[in-house]
């Protein structure tokens, strides 16, 4: 069946509306429990509104929000096919002459593009604003204001040297040694006061993260009124290691799909493990794959003639069942692929080929039938 036909075309128009039906209501309950948890949390800071619990669970839904997006997208597609089994469209469809693979072409199709349009438009801004959240309860929770942050641009760190000074660095390239230690290249230093004015930059060629110090090499220090003062060797206090650094990575779900192979690239580079992120990326490439495989499987259970049949009992303890299942295969599978106990191509690709090789199994039987 073609998508452009009159019949595609109302397919994907319920598809679609029983979608957004289920998306809104599901983000309301989870945005009522987000709510409920950052009050609790902030209920210690009483220096803390409850706007700033509102922008916490605001910044918080959508990392919420897309762990349960398959089990969103399923229940729209049970909706759908009950609709049209209990009403006898699809008795009449099928009547006409309309295979199921016709029937249900349509409606992969739209749930296909929903997945394409999840991936390249919303989840940037997921990504931004989850990091949005880090940075809220960071602040919630560190008084001190200090923190790293990794980028395709290099490393940047900002830390509290003491009460009236900040200091603020940047380097370009970094790469993890042999030894331990922390080379960077392109260091750049800047130390602010309390009003954040600048009193003094500092200019190196590289730099060791040793034990308590940055070792730099080739330094120029400028400080306003005074010559540049150039140095062979400088000792820069610090309290970051390497231990502090891997800490604070950004989280891959901060990072939006289109940065992603920068920043993998980036700390591959860096002699840093990459695999989080790498699971990350050809996870939401093959999302929309996956969210097809849970529509041909509510299919299984929503597409019956008969209602008499098991009714609509077993369809929702088959829906929740399989649901719960495929979410929990895949979610054992991306744990051992993040831990790399099994290949990153082979932990992404294993959950939506075994959906959906089951799906289509039982829609065979279902077709001979």
């Amino acid at each position: 069946m073609k998508a452009n036909s009159i019949l595609g075309r109302y397919l994907i128009k319920q598809i679609v509306f029983n979608f957004l039906a289920v998306l809104l209501v599901i983000l309301g309950i989870i945005f009522l429990f987000e709510m409920v948890e950052r009050l609790r949390r902030i209920a210690g800071h009483p220096d803390l509104d409850v706007w700033f619990a509102v922008q916490l669970a605001v910044a918080r839904l959508p990392k919420t929000a897309e762990q349960v997006f398959p089990f969103v997208m399923m229940i729209a597609a049970m909706i759908t096919f009950w609709k049209l089994s209990k009403t006898n469209e699809f008795v009449v469809m099928r009547a006409a002459g309309v295979s199921i693979w016709d029937f249900l072409s349509p409606v992969c199709l739209a749930t296909f593009v929903i997945g394409i349009i999840n991936v390249t438009l919303v989840n940037p801004v997921a990504a931004d604003l989850y990091n949005m959240f880090e940075v809220l309860e960071r602040r919630m929770d560190n008084k001190d204001p200090s923190a790293v942050m990794f980028s395709d641009d290099g490393l940047w760190i900002r830390e509290s040297i003491d009460n009236n000074k900040v200091m603020v660095m940047q380097a370009k390239t970094l790469q993890q040694e042999k030894s331990g230690n922390l080379l960077l290249r392109g260091v750049s230093i800047s130390e602010l006061d309390a009003k954040s004015r600048p009193i003094r930059q500092i200019e190196a060629f590289a730099g060791v993260l040793e034990k308590g110090f940055f070792d730099l090499k080739d330094v120029a220090i400028y400080t306003a009124g005074k010559p540049v003062e150039k140095l062979g060797s400088m000792q820069y206090k610090t309290v970051l290691d390497m231990n502090k650094i891997q800490d604070n990575f950004l989280e891959p779900e901060a990072i939006s799909f289109w940065k992603l192979p920068k920043v993998i690239n980036f700390y591959d580079k860096s002699g840093f493990a990459v695999q989080r992120h790498q699971m990350r990326f050809w996870s939401l490439v093959v999302s929309p794959f996956f969210l097809v495989a849970m529509v041909m499987m509510a299919a299984v259970f929503a597409l019956r003639p008969n209602n008499r049949r098991g009714g609509v009992m077993f369809l929702i303890v088959g829906g929740i069942v399989t649901g719960f299942s495929a979410y929990f295969l895949s979610q054992v599978v991306y744990a051992m692929g993040t831990s790399d106990n099994l290949p990153v191509g082979l932990a992404v690709i294993a959950p939506t080929v075994i959906a959906a090789s089951i799906a289509v199994s039982l829609l065979l039987h279902l077709e001979d039938g």
